[in-house]
């Protein structure tokens, strides 16, 4: 049994934050049912660079949040779709939308008004400033949260221009941490009876992400400038061209510079640094650095990373992503559904991505709608 079989989540989100979240509750075993918009479905679902894919709606930037749930279109603009959403409601466990500003109000459908209906619902509102504050309602998409939140200016090379993070981390930590906060929830509902709201911000969780630099910029004012590859302050800690390609080292620890010079064969390096107190390593940097990376040329960046790694130091071949997926490390544990293995009940996908409105009679047909209702509400333009 997974961990949440029986759970009914309603899924009103749209993109990448939002639906990665309700991804999460789908791989534990909840039955998940996407509400897209009459004649306007995730836009995800024609973005890729598979065209035919796009065309079919289940394009790839959709399909890796979007697998193992099922969809319905209902058009919440008229009063027959807005009395669909109540009654699928009021059978729910968790709602979660990303709707812009007071949309779902409007439809009577925000927190206080389907709080009446189904006290023990979990309803999780997922925005890019969150629902207080000046720019509560503001727009936002992972790239404008990173240059908000200081992230942006935080990476990239020294000297360089801004450098946006490449995979939208904002929005994968975003629907993390919005899962986390519905599991807690409905075990918190086990305890109480009661439902909860729960406020996300993209802000929020950027804030999260970078929680070392947060606390030292707030203890000591200083901003955590861009280093790209190469720690300031270890000389181990960096990049290094090898004698086919690039290799990065991760000897954060004295003991770990320490073993990374006795692999290299600089083993009066090695006691040296392995005397020098932690603080002490930023003296040593330049110098350090300018003989591991003489080094690093004599062998490849694979016979190094398997060397270091056997003497307990931390370091990788630099990949593409198509090597990466080639690894056979990857291939055991396989890739895109969760990060974690359960013994037993853990995550897996369901079912395969959903068409749009793939699934609209059967879930109507579970709220007890018979057919000819449902044929009339789809005459009417009401649902697809």
């Amino acid at each position: 049994m997974q961990p949440f079989e029986g759970i009914q989540v309603l899924d009103l989100t749209h993109v990448l934050a939002g639906p990665f979240c309700t991804y999460q509750l789908s791989v534990l075993g909840a039955d998940v049912i996407k509400v897209e918009p009459l004649g306007r479905y995730d836009m995800m679902r024609e973005e890729g660079s598979i065209e035919d894919l796009n065309l079919e709606g289940i394009g790839t930037h959709f399909t890796p949040q979007n697998a193992g749930k099922r969809a319905i279109a209902i058009d919440l603009n008229k009063k027959s779709g807005q009395e669909v959403m109540v009654e699928m409601i009021k059978r729910a466990d968790v709602l979660v939308q990303n709707y812009a500003g007071s949309a779902l109000h409007r439809f009577g459908l925000g927190y206080d008004s389907v709080a009446k209906l189904n006290p023990q619902l979990i309803y999780c509102s997922i925005s890019g400033f969150g629902q207080t504050g000046p720019k509560a309602g503001d727009p936002a998409y992972d790239v404008v949260i990173q240059a908000f939140t200081g992230m942006m200016a935080s990476n990239g090379a020294p000297g360089s221009p801004t450098v946006r993070i490449g995979p939208p981390v904002v929005d994968y930590g975003t629907g993390a941490q919005a899962a986390v906060a519905i599991s807690a929830a409905l075990f918190q509902r086990t305890r109480t009876g009661m439902g909860q709201f729960i406020d996300v911000a993209m802000a929020d969780a950027a804030m999260m992400l970078m929680a070392a630099n947060v606390s030292e910029t707030r203890a000591s004012g200083n901003h955590p400038y861009p280093c790209g590859n190469n720690h300031p302050l270890r000389p181990g800690y960096a990049t290094f061209e090898t004698k086919d390609g690039r290799l990065m080292v991760g000897a954060w620890t004295s003991k770990q510079c320490s073993n990374l010079m006795k692999t290299i064969g600089e083993d009066l390096l090695s006691s040296e640094v392995l005397s020098t107190q932690r603080h002490d390593l930023a003296s040593r940097v330049e110098a350090d650095r300018a003989v591991i990376a003489v080094h690093m040329m004599r062998k490849t960046a694979t016979d190094w990373e398997q060397a270091l790694n056997a003497a307990h130091v931390p370091a990788a071949r630099v990949r593409t992503l198509p090597e990466a997926l080639d690894e056979p490390q990857i291939q055991v544990r396989g890739v895109g559904i969760a990060a974690y293995k359960f013994a037993h009940g853990g995550p897996e996908e369901s079912r395969d991505v959903p068409r749009y409105g793939q699934h609209t009679n059967e879930i109507l047909i579970e709220l007890g709608l018979p057919i000819a209702k449902i044929e009339a509400l789809r005459k009417a333009g009401v649902i697809d």
